[in-house]
């Protein structure tokens, strides 16, 4: 009988923490128009409407004054004469608008160790805890907070110390490795006459502003020539929106871990990053890279995408290749197995396959691992996270969907040597929703993209309905043992708060 404790920590949606995003109100003409407006007031009033905006956006953005500057040099084509700079700013702030990213929900959390382990007290464990935080639109991105878990099992989770959030910066000189490159357009079926010319002009290590000059002198080739063929402008495009999604981002030194946010940025990832789901990857050499698979959606489709970092202030995404980087739900085992990266995926929409390769960044087979089997499950099953290695086996974290769509979390474990070897698994659910998490953004869903063991418990972070998120604990060597006996349909008591201390 496992013991599933529901802690009192409930983690909702703040629709005060709002980003500064570019806001064009029309086509180039209505542009135009505005800007005349704002041109037509005299410096006094000028100056006034500049006082109010400052006033009364400057303690929700940092570094406002910049920002308004920045938009208005987007917007600065055939403006008369020198504008003074609180005209500028002014003109900057009309085409900017506060976009609140967590006014719809906050929730399908993960959770790793942080990098950084100093001034903790005896036995505690600094986590990163991410979020998928979901605006107008249902925009999602990925948001953090500061998470310690104490050696007397307390979890305490950092609140914001203010309301503000920031985006990075994106690092315009990052540098494109032109074999993995062409290797990525060759997994793509660019490998084109056309394409060649371009990859042809590309040094061994280049930016983008050269990919950009490369394309556009292989189109004026064509031209001079045979003229642009219709393949060859899909073929330009393609390339340039590969090279457009694998790109880099830097935050502040200074900026807290709580202000940082991952916005979608790419076409790629117009509507969403969705369910991010990190691991504390453990290189050959010792050291630590954290990367995290998570779903680019652009509206109408899914594409699997990978980020990683080793800090949580300089983030470099990814695309990932090959015909078994698809669908939702890619979870990477944290190390290599046999000396390939492992990983979890979801192949057919309701199975879990597992998949190997030497490039973390190209998935070319699989193998199915699980097929739905108990009535918790029936729709489909996909994992919450990546493995957590134990002396059992890989402990994993799975959902199931069942009837009236309710989503339930499930376990089963994997050989630590051979992980396409399933040796336990739950049948009856670990977590259903109780009546606090049948309602919400989409009721009758529990959900999690990352757990983490600490002080024998292993502690599960989950998103409540789509809504909010809360926390679970249940005894690791508990588990273990229901798994490694295969039980039979077990009976769970789960406790709603933790016990007094």
């Amino acid at each position: 009988m496992l013991n599933v404790t529901r802690t009192d920590i409930v983690l909702t949606p703040d629709p005060s923490r709002v980003l500064l995003r570019d806001f064009t109100p029309g086509d180039a003409q209505r542009i135009h128009y505005t800007v005349a407006r704002i041109q037509s007031l005299p410096d006094d009033r000028v100056e006034q409407l500049l006082a109010a905006v400052i006033a009364g956006f400057s303690w929700r953005h940092r570094q406002i004054e910049e920002t308004l500057l920045r938009r208005f040099d987007q917007l600065d084509a055939n403006l008369p004469g020198t504008l003074s700079i609180a005209r500028q700013m002014l003109i900057g702030s009309y085409f900017l608008a506060e976009y609140s990213v967590e006014s719809a929900s906050l929730f399908n959390p993960s959770i790793v160790a942080h990098p950084e382990q100093s001034e903790l007290p005896e036995g505690a464990l600094r986590c990163v805890l991410s979020l998928r935080a979901t605006g107008e639109g249902h925009i999602s991105s990925v948001t953090f907070r500061t998470v310690v878990l104490h050696a007397d099992r307390r979890i305490e989770v950092m609140l914001p110390h203010s309301g503000v959030i920031t985006e990075p910066r994106q690092m315009p000189n990052h540098c494109y490795e032109k074999p993995l490159f062409e290797r990525k357009l060759q997994e793509m079926g660019l490998s084109t006459h056309f394409i060649n010319r371009v990859t042809h002009r590309l040094r061994d290590c280049f930016e983008l502003h050269e990919l950009r000059i490369a394309i556009d002198e292989a189109l004026q080739q064509e031209a001079n020539t045979a003229g642009v063929l219709h393949e060859d402008r899909n073929a330009a495009l393609a390339t340039w929106t590969l090279a457009s999604s694998n790109y880099e981002v830097q935050f502040e030194q200074h900026q807290p871990l709580s202000e940082r946010i991952l916005f979608p940025s790419t076409s790629s990832q117009r509507n969403g990053i969705e369910d991010a789901r990190f691991v504390q990857f453990r290189n050959e050499d010792g050291s630590h890279t954290y990367f995290a698979t998570f779903t680019a959606y652009d509206g109408r489709t899914v594409v699997p995408e990978l980020v990683e970092t080793e800090d949580f202030l300089r983030f470099r995404f990814v695309t990932l290749n090959g015909p078994a980087a698809q669908n939702k739900g890619l979870a990477l085992f944290p190390r290599k197995i046999g000396g390939k990266y492992a990983m979890l995926s979801r192949q057919d929409n309701e199975s879990i396959s597992i998949m190997f390769s030497t490039n973390v960044h190209f998935w070319n087979e699989q193998q199915l691992l699980l097929k739905p089997e108990y009535p918790w499950e029936m729709i489909q099953i996909g994992n919450c996270g990546s493995p957590i290695e134990t002396d059992a086996g890989w402990l994993v974290l799975s959902h199931g969907v069942g009837p009236m769509r309710q989503y339930a979390l499930g376990a089963f474990l994997l050989d630590l040597d051979d992980p396409t070897k399933v040796i336990g698994r739950l049948r009856e659910p670990l977590l259903e929703p109780n009546s606090d998490e049948r309602e919400g953004y989409v009721p009758n869903v529990v959900y999690s993209c990352g757990s983490i063991v600490h002080a024998g418990q292993l502690i599960v972070p989950y998103g409540r309905a789509d809504q909010s998120t809360g926390f679970v604990t249940v005894p690791l060597a508990d588990l273990l043992a229901e798994l490694v006996r295969l039980p039979s349909p077990l009976r769970l008591v789960t406790l709603e708060t933790q016990p007094p201390k």
